[in-house]
């Protein structure tokens, strides 16, 4: 594992935290800089002693990096790479950590054109509905699954840097083309965030909603779980990726629509048959998730 001199990590929040925190607790990273648009934010960072330094520009950042992590939110990823784009050195390896793969290369390709050999897209399945610096911990990522999505440009020895510098903070590391990435997530992720966001909204604009509200349970807490993540983040990612996510949509409205004929013919055999296979297929995933989470990489 290649030691990293001065790392840079901009947004630093409960990704960039852990990633720093990660880092510093493996023994690989010597200077953590921090960089973002929040001030307070950084001086959180530095009062927990999760960055060693708040840097004032990026060219005052990237002076000596020798490893970048971007980790604002999705919709922010283009203004920073074109403000970043003069003061990036040829050999400093780049990073994100973004949940959408198609707009970040996209715009890794209009701002970052002298970077690509070097910028390595990646994923980190490890996020919370808790969001800022003081969630951040430095085993966030032990045992999760980091997807990277190189791009053509890449030099094998950025993608291995990448690579290790993930498997260092416990990660498993995974390879997916970004196309599929983004298919793949609209669906397992995406989708379930803008589903818990719509029936809260649902709910808590109707008239009896403190009475709704008051009744809930468990079984309300565990499917709105998400809903109490980060609200900008979630909108940049769902606008980031509309289309995927639009098509899952629509597929999800055609199983409502046969959940409601079920209903509206009162066919109890068929609406027990479906609701046995959707629980057949949900054990399986969790037994098999259960297991990888435990079991030693």
């Amino acid at each position: 594992m290649t030691f990293i001199g001065k790392l840079v990590v901009c947004g630093v929040g409960l990704i960039g935290g852990s990633f720093a925190m990660a880092l510093r607790k493996a023994g690989i990273a010597r200077r953590i800089v921090g960089v973002g648009r929040s001030e307070a934010s950084l001086a959180r960072a530095l009062e927990l002693g999760v960055i060693d330094e708040a840097a004032r520009s990026w060219a005052d950042a990237l002076d000596g990096a020798d490893f970048v992590l971007l980790a604002p939110p999705v919709g922010q990823m283009e203004a920073v790479m074109q403000a970043m784009a003069p003061h990036l050195a040829p050999g400093t390896v780049v990073t994100d950590a973004g949940s959408t793969k198609r707009d970040v290369i996209e715009a890794l390709y209009r701002h970052l054109e002298s970077g690509l050999a070097n910028f390595v897209p990646a994923h980190p399945i490890a996020g919370a509905e808790l969001s800022g610096v003081g969630a951040a911990h430095a085993t966030l990522f032990e045992g999760r699954k980091v997807v990277l999505t190189p791009i053509p440009e890449n030099e094998p020895s950025a993608v291995l840097r990448v690579r290790e510098v993930w498997e260092a903070c416990g990660a498993a590391i995974h390879e997916m083309p970004p196309q599929e990435h983004d298919r793949v997530f609209a669906a397992v992720s995406h989708l379930p965030h803008l589903l818990a966001f719509g029936l809260v909204h649902d709910l808590a604009g109707r008239a009896n909603a403190e009475q709704l509200f008051g009744y809930a349970a468990s079984g309300f807490r565990d499917f709105t779980r998400i809903a109490g993540s980060h609200p900008e983040m979630w909108r940049d990612i769902c606008i980031a990726n509309r289309q995927a996510l639009l098509a899952e949509l629509d597929q999800y409205l055609a199983e409502l629509a046969y959940l409601r004929a079920l209903l509206l013919s009162a066919d109890g055999e068929r609406l027990q048959q479906h609701f046995d296979e959707a629980r057949l297929a949900r054990n399986a995933w969790a037994e098999r998730f259960n297991r990888n989470a435990t079991s030693p990489e």
